[in-house]
């Protein structure tokens, strides 16, 4: 399938790569049709979907079987009168049903918009509002359940109510009785053009109320650097995404990439997560390919591996944050596995990646995409020298960039602050070495300026990481009188040490760091407690704890 949209498969390095990778958009592209159908009519028994949970039920899907039950799914939607450009709101956590909505969408060029199960009504009704809801599908959960009910009221637009699940609320739909009653799927004459919307997703809101990103029709093509050389994905290959399907990471590692490349999506539902249970499942199934955020990996590395055999495991990578290089370099002496980090937006694809070719760098997100113009630039408007920090930002005055988002839907103030200039501005800090890999700094907020000082949080994060006692770390500033700002830690500490809490392992942990970094960046405020604020996608909210300060 990828030799329909690239102009060369094979590369034997990253100049190569760099060099040479070049998209093939075919005109008014449309996943549904182009590649799952296509897969459907050229291997209909090829496995594109595994999907099992924590009650020991399983299902495997075919294309076969997923193209039947999209077209299904399409003609039931449009039995509710959901068409082209449609906004439809899916709330189904890690329910199969969600591939069935997804791809079904795409077939009638209505609009896709994953949510978290964890929104309240006054999220709902915020949303609906923004975008003109016309309905929800969502899962039987009595409290999603109420929280929409609450909501339906006050949300004009919403006109229907779709339940995925057994137990289907009064004044709702029933999915699965709808798409066994559907009329045989008729596909439109004119689905979409390459310019429609065909995604939208409410970002995480760690900086303020959530924005609405929007996608055109050709967005999935932009993840087959995810899924074919970032993941390193062979049609042979079971990957393992673990991502609540709320979060834009479920499309980066869920669906589009994966299997463009032709690799079977493994799907874990579960409600909560366990370190030894992902483990072995991970076994049972023989995942090949696992990709998670850091928080994963660093429980991950506290459990006996030994206990689990993983030799199927060939390939791991990491996104969401950045990875403190005590954890690669344990997870490395755990499985002989280097994890490759990557670096996106909910706004982009993978944007700067370790790529197969390279030699990770522990801490470093990697090289460039070559499908975009990346750059770092100076608050002057430089490209930054080599150990400068910088923001990284795109260009894309130069060429249509396959990936990069249209703009905040609805919100062109918004869209202007971040894409002007011919440039779009990520927000996200970082430096470059002679080697030419980057290292994450920070959020452009998150930045802290102590004494004349700018201190980025993942430096520090990375030094107090080190420390034994610590199993996560959120650095951010604290307003000084003197200083400006000081470096503060919020820590969550492992179980054998929270009896420990108290100034002797404060001072201990602030020696330690002025022995791992700069001395000047130590954190002289440290505060132990049990979790971390986070976003869905397991991102820290570090903006929670500057309020709270």
């Amino acid at each position: 399938m990828v030799e329909r949209f690239l102009k060369q498969t094979h590369f034997d390095s990253y100049e190569d790569f760099k060099n040479n990778y070049q998209l093939i958009v075919p005109d008014n592209f449309n996943f549904g049709y182009d590649v799952v159908d296509a897969w459907a009519a050229e291997q209909p028994d090829k496995l594109a979907l595994c999907w099992t949970n924590d009650k020991g039920e399983h299902i495997d899907f075919s294309y076969a079987q997923l193209k039947e039950q999209t077209d299904r799914t399409a003609s039931y939607l449009q039995s509710l009168g959901i068409g082209k450009g449609d906004m439809v709101m899916l709330i189904l956590k890690r329910r199969y049903e969600w591939w069935y909505m997804m791809i079904a969408l795409n077939k009638i060029g209505a609009v896709a918009i994953p949510a978290t199960h964890l929104l309240t009504d006054k999220d709902i009704i915020y949303r609906c509002e923004a975008a003109s809801i016309k309905a929800i599908v969502s899962v039987d959960s009595q409290v999603v359940v109420d929280h929409i009910n609450k909501a339906k009221p006050l949300c004009p637009t919403l006109q229907h109510l779709v339940c995925v699940g057994k137990n289907v609320p009064q004044g709702w739909h029933d999915f699965h009785k709808g798409i066994d009653n559907a009329a045989p799927f008729v596909r439109p004459e004119r689905v979409n053009s390459n310019d429609d919307i065909m995604l939208l997703y409410f970002t995480s809101g760690t900086t303020g109320e959530p924005k609405m990103v929007i996608h055109d029709f050709t967005y999935p093509l932009g993840h087959i650097v995810t899924g074919y050389i970032w993941h390193h994905l062979s049609p042979n290959d079971l990957h393992l995404t673990v991502a609540d399907t709320g979060w834009g990471k479920a499309v980066w590692g869920k669906l589009y990439g994966q299997m463009i490349a032709g690799a079977c999506v493994f799907v874990y539902d579960h409600e909560k997560f366990t370190p030894a249970d992902i483990l072995s499942v991970m076994e049972k199934y023989k995942v090949t390919s696992f990709c998670a955020p850091p928080t994963i990996y660093r429980f991950m590395i506290r459990e006996d591996l030994t206990r689990f055999n993983l030799s199927s495991l060939r390939s791991c990578t990491i996104a969401g944050e950045a990875l403190n290089p005590v954890v690669y370099e344990q997870f490395f002496k755990l499985t002989g596995i280097k994890l490759r980090e990557g670096f996106g937006q909910t706004e982009t694809t993978c944007t700067i990646l370790t790529n197969p070719w390279i030699e990770p760098k522990p801490g470093s997100m990697g090289l460039p995409n070559p499908q975009y113009d990346v750059d770092l630039i100076t608050p002057d408007g430089r490209s930054a020298e080599v150990g400068e920090q910088g923001e990284i930002v795109i260009h894309t005055d130069r060429r249509k960039q396959v990936g990069l988002f249209m703009g905040y839907y609805r919100n062109e103030e918004k869209t202007r602050e971040a894409c002007h200039d011919g440039i779009y501005h990520t927000g996200d800090v970082a430096w470059r070495d002679e080697d030419g890999y980057f290292w994450f700094v920070g959020r452009n907020d998150d930045v802290i300026k102590s004494s004349g000082y700018r201190i980025g949080p993942f430096e520090v994060e990375s030094a107090v990481m080190t420390h034994p006692a610590v199993v996560e770390c959120a650095i951010t500033g604290v307003p000084d009188p003197i200083r400006g700002q000081v470096v503060k830690a919020t820590i969550v500490l492992g179980k054998e040490w929270k009896d420990k809490a108290g100034e002797e392992l404060i001072k201990e942990i602030q020696n330690h760091v002025k022995q791992t970094t700069a001395p000047y960046k130590y954190p002289r405020v440290i505060e132990f407690v049990d979790e971390l604020p986070k976003t869905i996608s397991g991102k820290i909210k570090r903006v929670d704890i500057r309020r709270k300060d």
